[in-house]
């Protein structure tokens, strides 16, 4: 890499928090490794070690996402979770890639078509998100119909995304009746995968009896989902009156804690570009907005808003200690030091001094938007093994 500035993606610790999963919740016959937005920042090459601890299918949400993870695997199946353009249907079907129909309408157009090989497909149901999907019972039936007679279309699964964890709300419930209400004219036992569940509640509720694939995200990547009340006297009003509300809306039994072991494989690194001394009253970055309030010393960081970070991370760590961000640019953060930090010092920017946690609590996110942000532009090092392998985009 030419500058110092890069992603450490862990694979060995993707392994085992998919291990640890998969002891925990065995009663599924799928995992799908959803791997949408690069996985997750991960970078696509992790589907080899999604794969490896037992993922048997991704998930993606573009064609584009799909031939990208099929870089990597040959053999497992690859569902893209938007309806793709039709007039790409053919590469689809020559990457083995399966479809989503998320209205009748685009069953009707892709029934019209003359594939030259059969083409599995997933049925989404919309059971109150409002985002894609099938929306009565009726049109559910029609489609099934339409696939049945059409020799190159294998109805393969169904499934529907839930809004909410369910937690604190009769909203997951809500779509599970609808779920059941919708599929209520066809043989649900005779679809091959039914899934529903996702990272957020497949921890918080049992398993739905119907169902026998559950998607796996951002639990992959690290969070288990599990939270607590904690102790003492709030804790315990909190406590009681959570579970007053539960009663009140008749809300099935849900799960607050679990005892997933998962680590985060995701660390982000850069290293100390310039230092120079500064006085009491000089001003540091655009718009002169930090003031220095007495004699110090400032690094520049060659990492930027332009790859995902501001000052709002707050701190980085330098030689294990931490040391606020006072200013940022589109290529460059500017760090209030002490004599101590030397140029070409390595930077942590999140990792094991620092970790996600932290930064995701201090800039009010969720992991997601967290990982989303760190752009391409910073190289990715994916660890497998004892290989360390550099990923440029």
């Amino acid at each position: 890499m030419y500058r110092k500035t890069y992603a450490k993606i862990d694979g060995n610790i993707l392994e085992e928090n998919v291990k640890e999963i998969k002891k925990k919740y065995n009663e599924y016959e799928y995992y799908f490794g959803v791997v949408k937005n690069n996985a997750y920042g991960h970078g696509m090459k992790v589907v080899q070690n999604l794969i490896r601890a037992g993922i048997n299918y991704l998930a993606v949400s573009s064609l584009e996402e799909a031939l990208m993870a099929r870089k990597y695997t040959n053999d497992t199946p690859i569902l893209v979770l938007e309806p793709i353009p039709l007039d790409f249907v053919d590469d689809a079907i020559n990457s083995k890639i399966t479809l989503t129909i998320e209205s009748v309408d685009y069953l009707k157009n892709l029934n019209k078509m003359d594939l030259p090989y059969e083409l599995k497909v997933h049925l989404k149901l919309d059971t109150g998100m409002n985002r894609l999907g099938i929306k009565t019972s009726k049109e559910v039936k029609e489609a099934v119909k339409i696939i049945s007679k059409n020799d190159k279309l294998f109805l393969e699964g169904i499934y529907t995304h839930f809004a909410t964890t369910g937690v604190n709300d009769f909203y997951y419930d809500r779509q599970v009746e609808n779920f059941l209400h919708l599929t209520s004219e066809i043989d649900l036992a005779s679809i091959p995968i039914v899934h529903l569940d996702r990272s957020l509640t497949f921890v918080t509720h049992e398993k739905l009896a119907f169902a026998n694939g559950v998607r796996l995200g951002i639990a992959m990547f690290g969070f288990s989902g599990s939270r607590t009340f904690g102790t003492g006297f709030k804790a315990k009003l909190r406590s009681i009156k959570r579970n007053m509300y539960l009663k009140k809306y008749h809300i099935s039994k849900t799960i607050l804690e679990n005892d997933l072991q998962l680590s985060t494989a995701f660390s982000l690194y850069s290293s100390v570009m310039s230092l120079r001394k500064v006085q009491k009253g000089d001003v540091v970055g655009y718009n002169a907005s930090y003031q220095v309030k007495e004699e110090s010393f400032i690094a520049t960081i060659p990492i930027g808003y332009a790859d995902g970070i501001s000052k709002e991370f707050g701190f980085v760590s330098i030689r294990n200690k931490k040391y606020p961000i006072v200013a940022d640019a589109m290529d460059m953060i500017m760090v209030l030091v002490d004599e101590s930090v030397k140029i070409k010092d390595k930077v942590e920017i999140f990792g094991d001094t620092i970790t996600i946690h932290e930064v995701k609590g201090r800039l009010n996110t969720n992991a997601q938007h967290l990982f989303s942000g760190i752009t391409t532009r910073v190289p990715r090092v994916h660890v497998d093994g004892k290989d360390e392998v550099e990923i440029k985009y």
